[in-house]
């Protein structure tokens, strides 16, 4: 019977990764993820997991202390923000192209600079593209459960690639909600033992980690990579089908809420989602047809399903709380259109770029996006297709 508890979104983490037990948990504290490897400390000192919990100096030599244990054969984790998942970045793709499933809890918080310590999504977007799996969470209950289901995805035979679990900074990750946790023995059970086919410990076996890979082989290992993250997809709609019967809870690659008939819609990712599915109800109310989807698996990116969820839609607009400084929107704007180029009747599209920083986003902000998108429907014309949301148009001294 599951266990009812009211946790901020960091403790919640922290207690999926007492119950899965790692035998290693390298990590440098940074806000706002700080909390996640503090309680775990507690726990081991406390004696309830038999991990070794590893201190290191920064957040370079945790994510190298990670990839160092878990080549070892150790099922491994770490947790980390911001400048500490920028200075992470060299060695996530070793972990990657090593293909080695870590764990990480990422708590999503803008990038220096000017210094800012609230929710944005430029760090974890800065790491889209260094192999890692990413999936995003809206709330404290999402972010356990995804943790969760995170280990049996990254160490699927089929998979073996690390996974970055993501929540929003303060906005979930210490806020305190109503959860419902799955009990001790049935995370254990539903995790299972880590067994690794080559490790280096391994006496039987002659293996190298991270050898140099000449051009002779290079690309053939990149190849096979790309494989681990395209069979991703479907592990993960197997890992949460078993999740759902154990607890009832569904997931897939995306969310879809009051989209089947709606005329414009949203897509987004992590907490504001629900935010929107207020504005949405809300509107809905007064007649309107609105819907959202909401990004969960954002590595590898579910573009054919998001295509097929979208095609009967009018007009989108993407949210993007980061900015790619490409002149062409956010990187979740550009994952879109692509999904959708080359489709029959392919909607309007227009991206607004929100929340940077930790700013706050209101209901009658994401009305504000709507009644752009219905006068898009209205006028036939997109206008500028690369937004601001609630910023100040005066300059700022």
């Amino acid at each position: 019977m599951a266990i009812r508890e009211r946790l901020s979104g960091n403790e919640a983490v922290a207690t999926a990764m007492r119950q899965i037990n790692p035998d290693v948990v390298a990590a440098f504290p940074i806000t706002p993820s700080t909390e996640i490897p503090q309680y775990f400390s507690k726990y081991v000192a406390d004696g309830l997991v038999d991990t070794e919990f590893v201190p290191v100096e920064s957040e370079h030599s945790a994510m190298s202390a990670c990839v160092g244990s878990q080549a070892a054969g150790a099922r491994t984790m770490t947790a980390t923000s911001s400048c500490g998942l920028a200075l992470m970045h060299e060695i996530l793709y070793i972990a990657a192209s090593n293909r080695l499933p870590i764990t990480l809890a990422a708590v999503n918080r803008a990038l220096s600079g000017p210094i800012n310590i609230n929710a944005d999504h430029s760090d974890t977007m800065g790491s889209r593209d260094a192999g890692w799996i990413q999936i995003y969470s809206e709330n404290n209950q999402e972010a356990y459960d995804n943790f969760i289901q995170a280990v049996r995805i990254g160490e699927h035979k089929d998979v073996k690639l690390p996974v970055m679990v993501c929540q929003d900074g303060f906005i979930t990750s210490h806020a305190v909600e109503n959860i419902e946790l799955i009990e001790d023995d049935k995370v254990k059970d539903f995790v299972g033992e880590y067994n690794p086919e080559s490790y280096l410990l391994d006496a039987s076996q002659n293996l190298s980690i991270g050898p140099y890979d000449s051009p002779m082989y290079y690309m053939e290992h990149k190849r096979l990579q790309v494989e681990g993250m395209k069979n991703a997809k479907e592990v993960a709609l197997q890992v949460a089908a078993e999740f759902e019967k154990m607890t009832g809870r569904s997931y897939g690659l995306f969310e879809e809420y009051r989209l089947d008939d709606a005329d414009a819609a949203i897509v987004i990712i992590n907490s504001t989602a629900g935010t929107a599915k207020d504005a949405i109800d809300k509107l809905r109310e007064e007649g309107k047809k609105v819907g959202l989807l909401k990004i969960r698996l954002f590595r590898p990116f579910p573009g054919e399903e998001i295509a097929e969820a979208l095609k009967h839609v009018k007009a989108i607009a993407v949210m993007d709380r980061s900015d790619s400084f490409s002149n062409q929107g956010g990187p979740l704007n550009a994952e879109i259109k692509s999904a959708l180029y080359g489709t029959e009747n392919a909607p309007k599209i227009i991206n607004y770029v929100y929340g940077l920083g930790g700013r706050d986003v209101k209901v009658e902000n994401i009305e504000e996006v709507y009644s752009s998108l219905f006068e898009i429907i209205e006028t036939g014309n997109t206008g500028d297709t690369y937004r601001y949301l609630s910023v100040r148009t005066q300059e700022v001294q």
